[in-house]
């Protein structure tokens, strides 16, 4: 009985192998919505250029909900716009709009003096 029972306990001391696949690299894990997250997180710490490189890749990558896809776009045509590259400002705001015709800036979106105005030329105000 000892000697089964110190087969058993040796036994145990083997490496067992790995029989499920390796996990897959890590890029290959990163998500459409973590590339969003990221993206806004660097846009409102003011890199600028890792927020639109993030948020492009996020789009690329094919987020799932429309509204992370016009969050996307919106932010997008903030850095286009505070950049002076208006026509993808516009592009940017394009496409959002064509995602939901009804989206709107906040008061305070609205009001910047630099994407206000090219937001403002896409959506006109409805009749008073």
């Amino acid at each position: 009985m000892a000697a089964a029972a110190a087969a058993f306990l040796l036994g145990a001391c083997v490496p067992l192998q790995r029989t499920a696949a390796p996990a897959p690299p890590l890029a290959a894990r990163v998500t459409a919505e973590r590339l969003l997250a990221d993206g806004l997180q660097a846009y409102e710490d003011g890199q600028y250029s890792v927020a639109q490189r993030k948020l492009r890749d996020a789009l690329e990558e094919g987020l799932a909900a429309r509204p992370d896809r016009i969050d996307a776009h919106k932010h997008l045509a903030f850095i286009y716009c505070v950049s002076r590259q208006e026509a993808l400002c516009r592009d940017a705001f394009g496409r959002a709009l064509q995602l939901d015709p009804a989206f709107t800036l906040t008061p305070a979106e609205a009001g910047h003096p630099l994407w206000g105005p090219v937001f403002r030329s896409l959506k006109p105000r409805g009749p008073s």
